[in-house]
């Protein structure tokens, strides 16, 4: 029995304490760190061997975080390159830009809190100033070549939703929208398509927002699903041709501003069913009819209805195995969510590349889990989709 094995025995015939799992970690740990300095140095410490191909040089201390505690570990130093163990878990890519966005932020001294509150937010121990630039150069390396990668393939449907978060420019603090693009290929399968911040109601940012995608590829676009963005429609129609979708959700909150909360319910019930019509004409003809019942008692929402129908009701114009999934931005709600959550950490942005970087890095992974999940969209639903022309709602009958 080697000495190892028994030092190991040793450990478990001690009895069941508190202490007896992270001394068995720690020890199982210090021998995989010298079984995997032995592989890349090619000798054993303390030995003579021709086939030695480097040297130790000293130990770094690390805290390594386990469930049964916290290990403090020497991790061994080499002479050339640098030896990382392969049982400590990398930072995720987004973890990686959150710790880089506090860290930017300690270092311009712009955080609304303590860096200490922050990093224990962040449930994490931290990162040093000395490690903030490489860190932000290894995520924006990956963050940029993600984000300006070939764009293959056509794309019928691309929802665009803004998260504003508050970034801080020019000596104040000002909302900033974080755009993400979000499209749907002819395979069925999602993609995170594009990230930009900017103003969202100028037509200019959403044309060069635009025209960049299409520049690296994108087309093929039926229908740009989003919120009511001043300047978007005019863009996403220069740009791909492609009719717009008003969100469905946010539409109806907008309507019901117009009305008292004690008439909300009475209101929502007679929208409502002109989303349950089985056709567009249909929807259409129950629109004007629940507008004209609205028209005396909310003279403000009966007009909004009359100037969006066309945009609210546009995805009854495709196939209705898709409404559900087009007629809002509702796909894209997992997503903001757990942006506002990362970004609720950091409070306030230093500037408009900390939010790209972080922004970049979540979407980096949620199209890393898309691209292991099923189809968004069936291929037979979608056939109808790529091959058909834009098809505008029907008039209505005089």
């Amino acid at each position: 029995m080697t000495d190892d094995r028994m030092a190991l025995v040793e450990l478990i015939e001690q009895g069941a304490d508190s202490d007896l799992v992270r001394e068995m970690l720690a020890f199982a740990a210090e021998r995989m760190m010298d079984l995997e300095i032995e592989a890349k140095t090619g000798a054993r410490a303390g030995t003579r061997s021709p086939e030695r191909l480097n040297h130790r040089n000293g130990y770094r201390e690390r805290g390594w975080d386990t469930r049964a505690g916290r290990i403090e570990l020497a991790i061994p130093k080499l002479r050339k390159g640098s030896y990382f163990p392969s049982f400590l878990e990398p930072r995720r890519t987004a973890e990686k830009a959150l710790a880089a966005v506090i860290q930017e932020a300690y270092v311009h001294g712009v955080s609304t809190r303590s860096v200490d509150d922050l990093v224990k937010a962040m449930g994490a121990s931290g990162v040093s100033k000395s490690q903030v630039s490489r860190l932000v150069a290894e995520i924006d390396e990956r963050v940029n070549a993600f984000l300006t990668r070939p764009i293959e393939g056509e794309w019928p449907y691309l929802w665009i939703d803004a998260t504003y978060l508050k970034v801080r420019e020019g000596g104040r603090i000002v909302s900033m929208a974080a755009i993400i693009a979000v499209g749907v290929n002819t395979d069925g399968r999602r993609e995170v398509l594009g990230v930009a911040t900017g103003p969202s109601e100028a037509e200019p940012f959403w044309k060069a927002f635009l025209r960049s995608l299409a520049d690296r590829g994108l087309r093929g676009v039926k229908l740009v699903i989003a919120d009511d963005h001043k300047g978007l429609r005019a863009a996403a129609s220069k740009v791909f041709s492609a009719s717009q979708q008003r969100c469905r959700v946010h539409w109806m909150r907008n309507a019901l501003a117009h009305a008292a909360p004690k008439q909300r319910p009475a209101v929502i019930a007679m929208i409502k069913t002109i989303f349950a019509q089985e056709t567009a004409e249909a929807a259409l003809q129950q629109w004007e009819q629940v507008a004209d019942a609205l028209r005396e008692k909310f003279p403000k929402l009966a007009d909004m209805m009359d100037a969006s129908r066309e945009d609210v009701l546009a995805y009854m114009t495709f196939p209705k195995d898709h409404w559900a999934q087009i007629a809002s931005t509702n796909p894209l709600e997992r997503v903001n969510k757990e942006i506002k959550r990362r970004s609720d950490v950091i409070g306030i942005f230093p500037n408009d590349a900390s939010v790209v970087r972080l922004v970049g890095a979540l979407m980096l992974e949620q199209n890393d889990e898309w691209a292991v999940s099923r189809r968004y969209m069936t291929l037979e639903t979608l056939g109808s989709v790529s091959h058909n022309p834009i098809v505008s709602l029907p008039a209505l009958a005089a």
